[in-house]
């Protein structure tokens, strides 16, 4: 057990299922000075991601690692010296407990751990695929005008491949798929840059809109969209 991740056995086929937003979870001795009502926003957890992500490890018998804490607590989704890893502000949101926290503690306890974690679960998998799961809110209060209509969008850096694969299909599925939406993902991609474009693992990103997957129903709509997907992928590049 580690408080810097979960991992869920699902099986042994070569994916693996990354979701660096899974939990909102804040340890007992680190205070946030937030609303604890605030841990149930997206500033604080990517919403459906852990749900969606344990069904498709289900689903199609693989291992998935979820984030343990809340972004709030750490971005685990951030470069080793990238500002933001601990946030005080999110979505207009203050967070003042860590204005004067031990960015360097909190690094140690989590973000090295989980992805000293993933690298070794990397390590004895032969020819890996990665899906890296992430959902976004359909608004930001920060940017009440900005308009976000895609059910999904798809991310990557320099490795287009398994996005290439994927649009297509979810298209067909019936989705509204954004490329290179809500944002790019050459602009933030730190997980995937690290796990997999610098090893050349083949990988699919995928942001979920958080609407269409907060309820169980959603989720499980949602999986059983991705897998048949994520396995054209994983079986065309793995």
């Amino acid at each position: 057990m580690s408080e810097a991740f979960t991992q869920i056995d699902g099986g042994d086929l070569n994916l693996l299922i990354i979701a660096d937003h899974a939990s909102a979870h804040v340890p007992e001795d680190i205070d946030l000075g937030i609303d604890p009502a605030l841990l149930k926003d997206h500033i604080a957890v990517d919403i459906g991601v852990a749900g969606v992500s344990r069904l498709l490890a289900g689903q199609l018998g693989c291992t998935a690692i979820l984030g343990g804490v809340s972004r709030l607590v750490i971005d685990l989704n951030r470069e080793d010296d990238a500002p933001g890893l601990l946030p005080v502000m999110s979505d207009g949101h203050a967070i003042p407990g860590n204005r004067h926290a031990d960015l360097a503690d909190r690094m140690m306890r989590f973000h090295h751990p989980y992805h000293h974690h993933i690298e070794r679960v990397l390590e004895g998998m032969g020819n890996a695929f990665i899906l890296s799961v992430h959902s976004f809110t359909p608004r930001l209060a920060s940017d009440p005008q900005q308009h976000r209509p895609w059910d999904i969008g798809i991310l990557y850096n320099q490795d287009d491949r398994a996005a290439c694969i994927a649009i297509p299909l979810l298209e067909q599925a019936g989705l509204i798929v954004g490329d290179q939406q809500p944002y790019s993902g050459k602009l933030l991609n730190a997980t995937m840059n690290r796990h997999a474009e610098a090893n050349g693992i083949p990988y699919l990103g995928i942001e979920m809109r958080q609407d269409l997957v907060a309820d169980e129903a959603g989720q499980r709509r949602f999986a059983d969209i991705l897998g048949p997907v994520v396995l054209e992928c994983r079986n065309s590049l793995a």
